[in-house]
Protein backbone atom coordinates (compact mmCIF):
# COMPACT_ATOMS: atom_id res chain seq x y z
CA UNK A 1 0.00 0.00 0.00
CA UNK A 2 1.37 3.39 -0.86
CA UNK A 3 0.34 7.10 0.81
CA UNK A 4 0.81 10.25 -0.54
CA UNK A 5 -0.32 13.28 1.24
CA UNK A 6 -1.92 17.08 0.04
CA UNK A 7 -0.85 19.72 2.18
CA UNK A 8 -1.44 23.07 1.72
CA UNK A 9 -3.05 26.59 4.03
CA UNK A 10 -6.84 26.83 3.30
CA UNK A 11 -8.32 27.57 -0.49
CA UNK A 12 -5.23 26.02 -2.16
CA UNK A 13 -6.44 23.54 -4.19
CA UNK A 14 -5.66 20.52 -2.00
CA UNK A 15 -9.12 19.53 -3.02
CA UNK A 16 -9.37 19.92 -6.48
CA UNK A 17 -5.40 18.37 -6.95
CA UNK A 18 -6.95 15.37 -4.94
CA UNK A 19 -9.69 15.05 -6.73
CA UNK A 20 -8.13 15.13 -9.82
CA UNK A 21 -5.46 12.86 -8.98
CA UNK A 22 -7.53 10.15 -7.70
CA UNK A 23 -9.66 10.05 -11.06
CA UNK A 24 -6.37 9.87 -13.13
CA UNK A 25 -5.08 7.01 -10.53
CA UNK A 26 -8.60 4.91 -11.16
CA UNK A 27 -8.60 5.46 -15.04
CA UNK A 28 -5.16 3.64 -14.98
CA UNK A 29 -6.30 0.96 -12.53
CA UNK A 30 -5.00 1.50 -9.11
CA UNK A 31 -7.94 0.81 -6.17
CA UNK A 32 -7.70 4.33 -4.50
CA UNK A 33 -9.24 5.51 -1.11
CA UNK A 34 -9.00 9.07 0.70
CA UNK A 35 -8.75 10.17 4.14
CA UNK A 36 -9.23 13.88 4.72
CA UNK A 37 -8.87 16.42 7.63
CA UNK A 38 -12.02 18.32 8.19
CA UNK A 39 -11.77 21.74 10.84
CA UNK A 40 -15.54 21.62 10.72
CA UNK A 41 -17.70 19.33 13.56
CA UNK A 42 -19.57 16.53 12.04
CA UNK A 43 -23.14 17.21 12.23
CA UNK A 44 -24.93 15.33 14.97
CA UNK A 45 -28.37 15.46 13.13
CA UNK A 46 -32.40 14.83 14.05
CA UNK A 47 -32.67 11.34 12.34
CA UNK A 48 -32.47 7.77 14.00
CA UNK A 49 -28.82 7.83 12.75
CA UNK A 50 -28.25 10.64 14.47
CA UNK A 51 -29.87 9.63 17.82
CA UNK A 52 -27.08 6.46 17.39
CA UNK A 53 -24.03 8.70 16.92
CA UNK A 54 -25.01 11.21 20.05
CA UNK A 55 -25.15 8.08 22.40
CA UNK A 56 -22.56 5.69 20.94
CA UNK A 57 -18.78 5.43 20.39
CA UNK A 58 -19.53 2.92 16.89
CA UNK A 59 -21.98 3.07 14.53
CA UNK A 60 -22.03 1.76 11.32
CA UNK A 61 -25.14 2.40 8.83
CA UNK A 62 -25.11 -0.25 6.20
CA UNK A 63 -27.43 0.48 3.07
CA UNK A 64 -27.50 -1.85 0.38
CA UNK A 65 -25.15 0.24 -2.41
CA UNK A 66 -22.76 2.05 0.61
CA UNK A 67 -21.88 1.40 4.64
CA UNK A 68 -20.81 4.43 6.75
CA UNK A 69 -18.61 3.68 10.24
CA UNK A 70 -18.60 6.95 12.65
CA UNK A 71 -15.95 6.32 15.06
CA UNK A 72 -16.56 8.72 18.17
CA UNK A 73 -12.60 9.07 19.29
CA UNK A 74 -9.96 10.45 17.38
CA UNK A 75 -8.08 8.00 15.24
CA UNK A 76 -4.23 8.01 13.85
CA UNK A 77 -3.23 7.74 10.39
CA UNK A 78 -2.47 4.13 11.22
CA UNK A 79 -5.76 3.20 12.64
CA UNK A 80 -7.54 4.74 9.88
CA UNK A 81 -5.86 2.75 7.34
CA UNK A 82 -6.36 -0.71 8.54
CA UNK A 83 -9.89 -0.13 7.41
CA UNK A 84 -9.31 0.78 3.70
CA UNK A 85 -8.58 -1.59 0.89
CA UNK A 86 -6.55 0.26 -1.59
CA UNK A 87 -3.19 -0.11 -3.38
CA UNK A 88 -2.68 4.28 -2.66
CA UNK A 89 -4.56 6.31 -0.29
CA UNK A 90 -4.41 9.93 -0.71
CA UNK A 91 -4.92 11.87 2.68
CA UNK A 92 -5.87 15.61 2.67
CA UNK A 93 -4.40 17.74 5.48
CA UNK A 94 -2.66 16.37 8.07
CA UNK A 95 0.53 18.72 7.51
CA UNK A 96 2.40 17.08 10.71
CA UNK A 97 2.01 13.44 9.62
CA UNK A 98 5.70 12.34 8.65
CA UNK A 99 5.68 9.06 7.46
CA UNK A 100 4.95 9.63 3.81
CA UNK A 101 5.73 11.88 1.28
CA UNK A 102 3.79 15.21 0.21
CA UNK A 103 2.43 17.26 -2.56
CA UNK A 104 2.24 21.10 -1.36
CA UNK A 105 -0.33 23.36 -2.78
CA UNK A 106 1.11 26.88 -2.35
CA UNK A 107 -0.17 30.18 -3.12
CA UNK A 108 2.56 32.68 -2.49
CA UNK A 109 6.16 31.89 -2.59
CA UNK A 110 6.72 32.37 1.14
CA UNK A 111 4.85 29.85 2.13
CA UNK A 112 7.48 27.23 0.88
CA UNK A 113 9.40 28.19 4.37
CA UNK A 114 6.64 26.99 6.24
CA UNK A 115 4.94 24.39 5.00
CA UNK A 116 8.57 22.32 3.02
CA UNK A 117 10.01 19.72 5.44
CA UNK A 118 11.87 17.55 3.63
CA UNK A 119 9.12 15.12 2.38
CA UNK A 120 7.70 17.25 -0.94
CA UNK A 121 7.69 15.31 -3.74
CA UNK A 122 6.73 18.41 -5.45
CA UNK A 123 4.55 21.84 -4.83
CA UNK A 124 1.78 22.74 -7.06
CA UNK A 125 -0.61 25.64 -7.80
CA UNK A 126 -3.64 27.01 -8.86
CA UNK A 127 -2.15 29.32 -11.27
CA UNK A 128 -2.13 28.70 -14.59
CA UNK A 129 1.28 26.61 -16.30
CA UNK A 130 2.98 30.80 -17.20
CA UNK A 131 1.62 31.84 -13.55
CA UNK A 132 2.80 29.20 -11.46
CA UNK A 133 6.63 29.21 -12.41
CA UNK A 134 8.53 30.89 -9.62
CA UNK A 135 6.07 29.77 -7.01
CA UNK A 136 5.39 25.61 -8.03
CA UNK A 137 6.72 22.69 -9.88
CA UNK A 138 3.44 22.11 -11.27
CA UNK A 139 -0.04 23.77 -12.01
CA UNK A 140 -3.23 22.11 -10.65
CA UNK A 141 -5.47 23.36 -13.73
CA UNK A 142 -2.94 21.75 -16.30
CA UNK A 143 -4.28 18.25 -17.07
CA UNK A 144 -0.30 17.41 -18.20
CA UNK A 145 1.13 18.22 -14.85
CA UNK A 146 -1.85 16.35 -13.21
CA UNK A 147 -0.49 13.44 -15.16
CA UNK A 148 2.85 13.97 -14.47
CA UNK A 149 2.20 14.32 -10.61
CA UNK A 150 -0.05 11.03 -10.59
CA UNK A 151 3.04 9.14 -12.50
CA UNK A 152 5.34 10.71 -9.70
CA UNK A 153 2.96 9.18 -7.17
CA UNK A 154 2.82 5.61 -8.97
CA UNK A 155 7.06 5.43 -8.47
CA UNK A 156 7.46 7.19 -5.10
CA UNK A 157 4.92 7.19 -2.77
CA UNK A 158 5.36 4.63 0.32
CA UNK A 159 3.86 4.56 3.67
CA UNK A 160 6.43 3.91 6.43
CA UNK A 161 5.05 2.12 9.91
CA UNK A 162 5.83 5.18 12.45
CA UNK A 163 7.30 3.07 14.89
CA UNK A 164 10.79 4.83 15.30
CA UNK A 165 12.80 1.81 16.11
CA UNK A 166 15.63 3.13 15.20
CA UNK A 167 16.46 -0.32 13.28
CA UNK A 168 17.24 1.47 9.59
CA UNK A 169 19.65 4.06 11.39
CA UNK A 170 17.93 7.25 11.90
CA UNK A 171 16.45 8.35 14.66
CA UNK A 172 12.77 8.08 14.05
CA UNK A 173 10.67 7.61 10.56
CA UNK A 174 10.78 10.80 9.84
CA UNK A 175 14.01 10.91 9.17
CA UNK A 176 14.38 7.83 7.05
CA UNK A 177 11.15 9.57 5.08
CA UNK A 178 13.11 12.28 3.97
CA UNK A 179 16.15 9.95 2.99
CA UNK A 180 13.58 8.10 0.98
CA UNK A 181 12.34 10.96 -0.49
CA UNK A 182 15.94 11.91 -1.23
CA UNK A 183 16.49 8.56 -3.04
CA UNK A 184 19.51 7.95 -0.71
CA UNK A 185 17.58 4.91 0.82
CA UNK A 186 14.08 2.96 -0.29
CA UNK A 187 11.25 1.46 1.56
CA UNK A 188 13.34 -2.20 1.23
CA UNK A 189 15.23 -0.44 3.96
CA UNK A 190 12.52 -0.22 6.94
CA UNK A 191 14.03 -2.97 8.94
CA UNK A 192 10.30 -3.32 10.44
CA UNK A 193 8.57 -3.73 7.20
CA UNK A 194 10.72 -6.04 5.98
CA UNK A 195 11.34 -8.42 8.73
CA UNK A 196 11.77 -11.93 8.48
CA UNK A 197 9.25 -12.32 10.72
CA UNK A 198 5.92 -11.56 9.37
CA UNK A 199 2.32 -11.17 10.70
CA UNK A 200 -0.87 -10.51 8.71
CA UNK A 201 -4.22 -9.71 10.53
CA UNK A 202 -7.21 -10.26 8.51
CA UNK A 203 -5.12 -9.99 5.51
CA UNK A 204 -2.97 -6.94 6.52
CA UNK A 205 0.46 -7.06 7.30
CA UNK A 206 1.56 -5.80 10.87
CA UNK A 207 4.88 -3.66 11.42
CA UNK A 208 6.63 -4.70 14.02
CA UNK A 209 9.60 -3.71 16.21
CA UNK A 210 12.50 -5.46 15.73
CA UNK A 211 13.17 -6.51 19.21
CA UNK A 212 9.54 -7.91 19.44
CA UNK A 213 9.97 -9.63 15.82
CA UNK A 214 13.02 -11.49 17.32
CA UNK A 215 11.41 -12.34 20.89
CA UNK A 216 8.30 -13.65 18.69
CA UNK A 217 10.99 -15.78 16.15
CA UNK A 218 12.85 -17.04 18.89
CA UNK A 219 9.38 -18.03 21.08
CA UNK A 220 8.01 -19.82 18.15
CA UNK A 221 11.09 -21.59 17.02
CA UNK A 222 11.72 -22.79 21.06
CA UNK A 223 8.45 -24.14 21.51
CA UNK A 224 8.28 -26.04 17.81
CA UNK A 225 11.75 -27.27 17.89
CA UNK A 226 10.88 -30.38 20.59
CA UNK A 227 8.30 -31.82 18.57
CA UNK A 228 8.65 -35.01 16.49
CA UNK A 229 9.22 -33.71 12.44
CA UNK A 230 10.35 -30.54 12.98
CA UNK A 231 13.33 -28.40 11.04
CA UNK A 232 14.71 -25.20 10.36
CA UNK A 233 12.66 -23.36 7.61
CA UNK A 234 10.06 -21.38 6.70
CA UNK A 235 7.12 -21.67 9.57
CA UNK A 236 3.60 -20.82 8.72
CA UNK A 237 1.47 -20.41 11.80
CA UNK A 238 -2.27 -19.58 11.26
CA UNK A 239 -4.63 -18.41 14.30
CA UNK A 240 -8.42 -18.02 13.93
CA UNK A 241 -10.93 -16.27 16.38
Amino acid sequence: MKVVGIVGYKNSGKTTLALKIAKQLSSRGYRVAAIKHVSEEIEQDDTDSGKYRSLLGQVVLAHPKKTVIFLQDTKNIEQVINFLDADIIIVEGFKNESTFPKIVCLREPWEKEKLLNGLELCTASLFQEKEQKGIADYSILSETDIGKMTQLIINRAFKLPNINCGACGFSDCFEMAKSIVLGERSIKDCVALNSDVVVNIEGKKIAMNPFIAKMIKNTIYGLLSPLKGFKPGNIDIRLKK
